[in-house]
């Protein structure tokens, strides 16, 4: 199995929320960390923006990744949602054997 951890910034907590949970109840990912108040500085538009944002931390396995973009563009507010994915090069087997559990 090959996990990933997944970021995705949103508008609200409570948007944040609505994805994670759309997510969870899929089983496309095993666990949400909501991070608010995140500072981003960002272009949009030609220019540089900034933005006070939550940071959704999802955790689940690369072969749902496509699912989990599928599902959070349609969950999501923003016109392009950043869905980053970052491979879980290692940890704690008991954990990552939970995640491989908790999905489909």
């Amino acid at each position: 199995m090959k996990y990933i951890v997944v970021l995705i910034t949103t508008s609200t907590k409570d948007e944040a929320k609505k994805i994670a949970d759309g997510l969870l109840s899929k089983r496309l990912i095993a666990c949400a960390n909501i991070l608010s108040k995140v500072s981003s500085l960002f272009w949009w538009q030609g220019r540089i923006d900034s933005a006070e944002e939550v940071l959704l931390i999802l955790k689940t396995e690369e072969c749902l990744l496509d699912e989990v973009i599928k599902t959070v563009k349609e969950l999501h507010s923003y016109e392009i949602p950043e869905i980053i994915a970052l491979p879980i090069i290692g940890g704690n087997e008991d954990y990552l054997q939970w995640i491989n559990e908790s999905i489909k």
